[in-house]
């Protein structure tokens, strides 16, 4: 299973790479910019959690600029790998016990938090690739999965 979500979450950095490279500093490219700025907090909230530290004082919509997206992207990645590859199968079973930006308290399976985190991903990116759409970008690079294993 470990294997498995390395490879997840090398798609997931990946794809948010090809992204970040087509965002500009434009005014109809704040949107996008936003959208994988919270993207990246959320992997940064969540792998807090996992870690069984507090998460509660990141912010789930940050305004980065866009020169650090990149930067973060690979930092997140960094950090998932390694907690990942010091995983048993049996740990991606067992609970994380977490509380939410508002303070409530949850407990989940480990291996669901990781499934979540890439669908996440993947709907922001679809939302970004939208924004790019609009702001004229008139060819969007393939990001889904199965295009990223057939590379």
């Amino acid at each position: 299973m470990r294997d498995y979500f390395i490879k997840l979450f090398d798609y997931d950095r990946s794809m948010n790479l090809k992204l970040i490279s087509l965002l500009t500093d434009e005014e109809q490219m704040k949107t996008g910019k936003g959208l994988m700025s919270h993207l990246l907090a959320a992997q940064q909230i969540w792998f807090k959690r996992c870690k069984q530290e507090s998460a509660i004082t990141y912010a789930l919509w940050p305004e980065w600029p866009l020169q650090n997206l990149r930067e973060v992207t690979l930092g997140n990645h960094t950090n998932w790998i390694n907690f990942l590859q010091g995983l048993t199968d049996s740990d991606f079973e067992k609970s994380v016990s977490y509380q939410n930006s508002k303070g409530t308290s949850f407990s989940k399976r480990l291996d669901d938090i990781l499934a979540h985190l890439i669908n996440h991903g993947t709907h922001h990116r679809a939302q970004i690739g939208q924004q790019l759409k609009l702001a004229g970008l008139s060819t969007l690079p393939a990001t889904d999965y199965i295009f990223y294993v057939s590379e």
